[in-house]
């Protein structure tokens, strides 16, 4: 598929407002712009617990809705 094609330009969107956005919100609420810890292992256990906590918010708030 080329991007410059309707469907690539709409699928290119979607990920602008959904993949990009949870990168931005790791880094500017959830704290990855900086790491705390050292060492490869450490920096990837916080990135893990980071997104384990943007998926379980994204759960909390679809819950919510449904109720």
């Amino acid at each position: 598929m080329n991007r410059l094609s309707n469907e690539g330009k709409w699928i290119y969107r979607m990920r602008k407002e959904k993949v990009e956005r949870s990168f931005a919100d790791s880094k500017e609420l959830h704290g990855l712009r900086y790491c705390r810890l050292r060492g490869k292992e450490k920096v990837k256990e916080q990135a893990l617990m980071t997104a384990a906590c943007q998926n379980m918010k994204k759960i909390a708030l679809h819950l919510a809705r449904v109720s």
